[in-house]
């Protein structure tokens, strides 16, 4: 009997992860990443006119991110993604690249911002997700913006990622682990659903 618990509890895990997946490329998402999470990540932020998108997935943000600065960057780890969005934002001022959060293929200083949307989570390890905070350190301009928005831990989140990487940053530790990485005034403020951090270069 706990057998087939367990296979229908991971059958349920597939199924959210697959809505997940699903959902993040649909045009409610993009218009909820438009109109509400965006207006709120870069609220008192200066972008510059150049942008590291991190992880931009199906690119909910990448076209409206273009629209706020001169010149996007999108990186992305899954080929099938990185090709997609690359078709779709081909000849505008967006280029997209596949690459890894953690080992970054670029020169130090190159952007003037940096921001990740449910990026992080994906990192498979806390050890990776520091390397990714020193790399994005790395390739930012003095006075260069660095934010996030992220989930908070909790069973729904960890279900919906059965067959998906999950490793929530939790928001308390984040100041201390990107001061470590170089950053300074590191804020993280809460709203209902999740967190966004700002770090300053």
């Amino acid at each position: 009997m706990l057998a087939v618990e367990l296979r229908v509890f991971e059958v349920f895990g597939l199924l959210m992860n697959l809505y997940e997946t699903w959902f993040c490329g649909t045009r409610l998402w993009r218009w909820v990443t438009r109109r509400q999470l965006l207006p709120w990540v870069l609220q008192g932020s200066e972008l510059g006119e150049h942008l590291l998108e991190l992880g931009a997935g199906p690119g909910a943000a990448t076209e409206e991110l273009g629209r706020l600065t001169a010149r996007v960057t999108s990186l992305e780890y899954d080929h099938a993604f990185a090709a997609k969005l690359g078709a779709r934002v081909n000849g505008s001022n967006a280029t997209v690249i596949q690459g890894d959060a953690a080992a970054l293929p670029f020169a130090d200083g190159t952007f003037s911002s940096a921001i990740a949307i449910l990026m992080l989570h994906h990192l498979r390890s806390n050890e990776l997700q520091d390397r990714a905070f020193a790399e994005i350190w790395r390739v930012l301009r003095p006075s260069g913006a660095f934010l996030a928005f992220e989930i908070q831990d909790g069973w729904l989140h960890r279900v919906a990622h059965i067959r998906s990487t999950f490793v929530p940053v939790a928001p308390a530790p984040a100041l201390p682990r990107l001061t470590a990485a170089g950053f300074s005034n590191v804020t993280v403020d809460m709203k209902r659903g999740g967190f966004r951090i700002r770090a300053m270069r």
